[in-house]
């Protein structure tokens, strides 16, 4: 069973690879235009979690009949498509109140990362990308809430770091993901030909 969802993620590292440069287009644009209006911000996030998301749920469901803990990734693209509706919804919030969202999606998403790491960390040895994304995650999450007031500017800063470094592990984890799927490939042939 390990080596089927090993087999089925490897191919799919390509999901990892579009959510992880999504994440880093995101921190780009923050650094690029950080005066940027509230509303634009807000709208700019949206978009990104909702994006995010559904990467996250495609992968989940591709991989539900070879991982166990298939459902920590589907919720954290369901949490993902939840803010990014809220956020459409309600698109005039106050700044305070996106950087509880942001700070309330961090922290759910580090939580579910860590859940799938559990399961990865068997498929792939040595495996430290997936929680490292979680425990930064959560770490960020923790300090919007406890400083949620912190400068316009400093605020979409470290939104903008924290979305390039995370976005660069995660492209770290999708390329291992693809190495891991080159490297079964000669087992598969010869395997095939035995």
């Amino acid at each position: 069973m390990l080596t089927l969802l090993t087999e089925k993620l490897s191919r799919d590292w390509w999901h990892f690879a579009v959510r992880s440069m999504l994440t880093i287009v995101f921190g780009v644009v923050a650094l690029i235009w950080p005066g940027v209006t509230q509303l634009a911000l807000v709208l700019l996030f949206g978009a990104f979690v909702l994006a995010d998301g559904s990467f996250t749920i495609a992968t989940a469901i591709s991989a539900r009949k070879y991982f166990k803990r298939w459902w920590a990734l589907l919720l954290e693209g369901l949490t993902g498509l939840v803010i990014a509706a809220i956020t459409f919804l309600w698109p005039t919030i106050t700044a305070l109140a996106l950087v509880y969202f942001i700070a309330g999606w961090a922290i759910l998403t580090g939580i579910f990362e860590i859940a799938a790491a559990i399961e990865f960390r068997k498929l792939i040895p040595g495996e430290w990308a997936t929680i490292i994304m979680g425990m930064l995650s959560i770490i960020f999450g923790i300090l919007l809430f406890v400083s949620p007031s912190a400068g316009a500017l400093s605020l979409v800063w470290a939104i903008g770091f924290y979305a390039i470094f995370f976005g660069i592990v995660e492209t770290v984890f999708a390329f291992r993901l693809r190495g891991l799927g080159r490297e079964l490939e000669p087992k598969q042939t010869s395997t095939a030909h035995a």
